[in-house]
């Protein structure tokens, strides 16, 4: 019994060993393996049962993979070598570097769960692998307290699955730089009951797209900005149209996250920023009258994001349409320039 308890631990071991040292590009002959195992657990197996380990592992299906040669015994007959073995990993560094990198970038994960989070991802390569986990450390301000967010995630996740509403209190920053719950005019807290949908991330930020209750359309709310949620028991209601099709919509009419109504929008934009246009407002858009210095953009899309969109390319891109927009930024930039005068003087 101890020396099937023996082996038995023997073949975890080699496991451990080629997860962690072993990859496509660093694999491991079995004298290597054998002194990672004295190195790190104190055990010299011999080179038969290395052997046997191996071909057990391959057996039992483990993405296990070598270099095979043959050679030709003095009978006559073939014997395949087996040498320079790794284990082939789910995912591919550039896959987990990806991963990573948007880990690192998430604004709405505070600092000490991101790393948490790295490091676990950082377990699914071998050690060869190299991460920007030093990253975060330039890349992370102070934050405020977000120890709620996975709890929230948690639950919003379970009221999709099972369909059930939710309520929740709604924040803002204030002065003070802390979140504040929004209130009702008579003072009281205001209570937010939800039909949850989906979980999205735009711009490093992690959103709620779903239906308040009390009206109709779709909505979106920041998660890390959700304070003590509460799954209910009632029932939420369907999204009255094709849910993924609305959804996809919602999001690339709201390039900036803005609540309201999208409208059918004209801008005349210079052709340089072709690629910014189609970054931000998606293949959807058309293009007429095109010149060679500029092209007419037709687009429905969120009324302030658009407004926010044209005042920052405001030297590259101008509203035609609607009017009322057109005259919205030029009163914004007018403004603005005096401002600039004012201060410059």
């Amino acid at each position: 019994m101890e020396e099937s308890g023996q082996k038995k631990r023997w073949i975890i071991y080699l496991y451990r060993v080629l997860q962690k040292y072993t990859d496509e590009n660093h694999p491991l002959t079995q004298k290597e393996i054998g002194d990672m195992l004295y190195r790190d657990y104190g055990i010299r197996p011999d080179r038969k049962a290395i052997s046997g380990n191996l071909e057990e592992l391959l057996a039992m299906g483990i993405p296990l993979a070598c270099h095979e040669t043959t050679r030709l015994r003095q009978d006559g007959t073939n014997e395949i070598l087996r040498t320079d073995w790794y284990i082939e990993h789910e995912f591919t560094n550039s896959e987990l570097r990806l991963l990573i990198d948007g880990i690192v970038f998430s604004k709405h994960i505070p600092s000490a769960q991101r790393l948490e989070l790295m490091q676990k991802l950082e377990g699914l390569s071998s050690v060869h692998f190299h991460s920007p986990m030093k990253n975060i450390r330039n890349l992370a301000p102070k934050e405020a307290d977000k120890s709620q967010l996975f709890y929230t995630i948690e639950v919003l996740e379970e009221a999709i699955s099972d369909v059930k509403q939710v309520e929740f209190e709604y924040c803002s920053y204030d002065i003070d730089k802390q979140l504040k719950p929004r209130l009702r005019e008579d003072g009281s807290v205001r209570k937010y009951r939800i039909n949850p949908y989906q979980m999205v991330t735009k711009h490093g930020r992690y959103y709620l797209i779903c239906n308040y209750a009390k009206y109709e359309g779709i909505a979106h709310y920041r998660i890390d900005r959700i304070r003590e949620i509460r799954l209910l028991d009632t029932p939420a209601t369907p999204c009255p149209t094709a849910v993924g099709e609305e959804l996809a919509q919602h999001m690339q009419e709201h390039i900036y996250m803005f609540t309201g109504e999208s409208i059918p929008v004209t801008l005349r934009v210079n052709r340089n920023i072709l690629n910014d246009v189609i970054d931000y407002f998606g293949f959807d858009v058309e293009f007429s009258h095109a010149n060679d210095t500029d092209v007419l953009v037709s687009v429905r899309v969120n009324e302030e994001d658009v407004f926010r969109w044209a005042v920052q390319y405001c030297t590259q891109a101008e509203i035609i349409s609607p009017s009322s927009l057109r005259q919205r930024v030029a009163d914004t930039l007018t403004e603005a320039l005096k401002q600039y005068g004012a201060q410059a003087t």
